[in-house]
This record gives C-alpha cells, structure tokens and sequence, in this order.
C-alpha cells in the first residue's frame, strides 16, 4: 500500500516507524510503501526550537552528520552563559546548562558563549540595551538570570558579590550575571543628609522621664571604607546617635538641661566625633529639636515659673515705691529749704485743680487765691 507523506516548506518532518526514529523528512511530497501502516509523520517548525530532546540525541549519537546539517547546537556548560541571537538580533539569554536545538535554513542563528568565571559584569554597551526591553521590536528572555541596576546622579552605587564589597559604580547603567552567584548593588546618596533620631525617652539624672527628638546632619566621606566596616552604616550611624543623646540627658538633671539646651548637641557631637573617625561618615552637625517633658511635669514648672514671676513683678513693684518715696522725700527737701520752689509747686498745684473746675471767680489778686487755697487746706 502506497502512503504519502507532505511536509510544507517552513517545516521539518520527522519519519517514524511503529513510533521511532526513521529519517528526517525535508520540504515536499514523499512516498512510501507501507501496507500495515506502520508508518507516521511528526512534523516540526523550521522557526521554532526542536523540543523532542531524545530525536536530537540519537541524531548526535548515531547519525552526526545528518545532526549537524539540520540543527544549530546550543550546549553550554556550568560556567557558562549564552547570549542566542536570530538574524544578528539578540533574543533570549541562556542560562549555564542550556541544551537548546534550532532547526537551519529558515533563520540564522548565532550563539554567543560568556565565561562567568571571568568577570559578573557586562559590557556597557550590552546593559544600555538590555536596560528598556519592553521598548524593543521583539523583547530579550531570560533577564531574570541579570541584576539591572540604574544608579541615579549624585549617588553611587555599591556592589556585593556573594556578600563582599567588591566595587563602586558610578551613575549610569549597569548589568550583573546572577548565575553561579550571589550579586547585590545598594545605592549610597553622597549628597549631605539629615538623620532624625525621633521619641526618644530618656530618663534624667532627677528621674524624670524625657521625650527628645535630635537631628544630625552627615554624609559620606568615604564610601567603599564605610561599607568595608560597617554592615550598614546609617543604621551604625543612628545607634551611636541614640547613645550620645543618652550620655547626654542621662548625667545631667533637668534644671541643667532647661538651662543650657546647648550641652546636649556638644555631648552628643563629642560622643560622635569619637566613634566615627576611619569609617567613612562625617557628621557636620547635630541638633536637639524638642524637649519634650510628662504632664504633670509640665504642670508643675508652669507653676514653679508663674511663682517667680510673681516675686519678681511684687519685687520689682516694691522697687519703684521705693524710688517714689524716695523721690517724694527730695522734693520735700528742696521746696523746705527754697521758697521759690515752693511756690512753683502751689501753682502747680493749682494748675491741677482748675483743670477739674468749669468757672473760677478771682478776687484779690492771685495771692489772695494762694492764701486761702492754702488756708482751706489747713483747716480741713
């Protein structure tokens, strides 16, 4: 019995008989004599990847040439990555361990093999155009395998292989292989930055419980030494912070501290200064924003404060009679020994007095006035 078989032109079939390998098929039509049908025909895309591992490895095995004239071998080892392009086109990246098998004629293809051994970074070039893949004609798979990182202006960035500090990176783009490692970039503003140190509650040398909020202001001074040193040193930063403020209210009573808000920033600064050097962080100043004191603390000062100022106004109150008895007595003295002085005063006096009176009629003169103003007044 007569059976034909059609494989169009972007396919590639693959002969089986009783369901194995026979013969790979090319475009066109073919014939074969198979009266107890035990023929079939599997037929592949020459545009897609040959997903039928076992096909290709009996290929390899037994018929290498019949291997190497329909597919493109992709085998890549431990250590290796792939970049696989079509029609000089990069698209997908391969991870290590990739047996991938693509049909010749229709498509050229190209592998590009990289060494991971020899260095995590990629090209600068490679990275700018892996960094939008979304905005190519046909996106790149595979990035998953790659750590993109941007590293804005005035920052830089720090680069953690396998938990050591290897490098700083500089604005721009960059790209890192994941496989066979561990990659982290943390991004460092370099810019001066201010650190709140916020709700701190503090008890003073008095037992009375604080609240306090101090602000510092830093920034890195050297960055690769800072990391080198320290896990994270904002974090190192802040707890050395929380720790200078203690010393700072802890030895001190609350009267000292209302008095001299001052002490606390120099304490705190001093305690810096000295646990900072070498480590690549420069505070250039520190603050106490608030005191904040309990309520019946507060309760209590407000009374103590309203107390003195009351003494000090009755102080003061006392202070000026004083000053006008005092003044009283020399005038008193003065008009006793100079009768001129005397008389001014009557007029003045009298000046007084006839502010408070509508119509005053005068007889005798204005010494005849003086007389008996003077007269009422000692009779009364």
């Amino acid at each position: 019995m007569l059976r034909r078989f059609v494989v169009k032109k972007n396919e590639c079939g693959v002969l089986l008989r009783d369901g194995d390998f026979e013969c790979l098929l090319d475009s066109g039509r073919h014939y074969f004599v198979d009266p107890l049908r035990r023929l079939a025909l599997q037929v592949w895309r020459l545009d897609a990847p040959m997903s039928d591992l076992n096909t290709v490895d009996y290929l390899l095995r037994h018929q290498p040439q019949t291997a190497a004239e329909h597919f493109e071998c992709m085998v890549l080892g431990e250590d290796e990555a792939g970049l696989r392009y079509e029609m000089d086109i990069l698209v997908e990246i391969l991870p290590p361990g990739s047996r991938c098998f693509f049909w010749k004629g229709l498509l050229v293809h190209r592998l590009e093999r990289i060494d991971l051994t020899a260095q995590a970074a990629l090209p600068a070039a490679l990275a700018t155009r892996l960094a939008q893949p979304n905005l190519r004609g046909r996106p790149v798979t595979g990035l998953s395998g790659l750590l993109l990182t941007q590293v804005p202006a005035y920052h830089l960035g720090v680069l953690k292989v396998d938990s050591q500090v290897t490098q700083l990176l500089q604005p721009g783009m960059a790209a890192f292989w994941r496989y066979n490692r561990d990659v982290q970039v943390e991004l460092v503003d370099t810019r001066l930055q201010v650190m709140e140190v916020s709700g701190q509650e503090i008890l003073s040398r008095d037992k009375v419980g604080l609240r306090l909020n101090l602000a510092a202001t830093w920034r890195y001074t050297d960055v690769l030494r800072a990391f080198e040193h320290l896990c994270k040193p904002a974090e190192h930063l802040y707890r050395e912070l929380q720790l200078g403020l203690r010393a700072a209210v802890g030895t001190r009573s609350l009267d000292e501290l209302l008095e001299n808000k001052q002490v606390i920033d120099e304490v705190v600064s001093a305690h810096v200064a000295r646990k900072l050097p070498g480590l690549g962080i420069e505070v250039s100043g520190v603050g106490v924003k608030d005191i904040i004191l309990p309520g019946e603390m507060k309760t209590i000062l407000g009374q103590v404060v309203e107390a003195q100022k009351a003494a000090e106004a009755n102080v003061i109150r006392r202070r000026e009679e004083t000053a006008a008895t005092r003044s009283l007595l020399n005038t008193a003295r003065v008009m006793e020994d100079n009768p001129t002085a005397l008389r001014l005063k009557e007029l003045e006096t009298l000046e007084r007095v006839a502010e408070r009176i509508d119509r005053i009629s005068v007889f005798g003169g204005l010494d005849q006035v003086l007389n008996g103003l003077v007269r009422i007044g000692q009779a009364r």
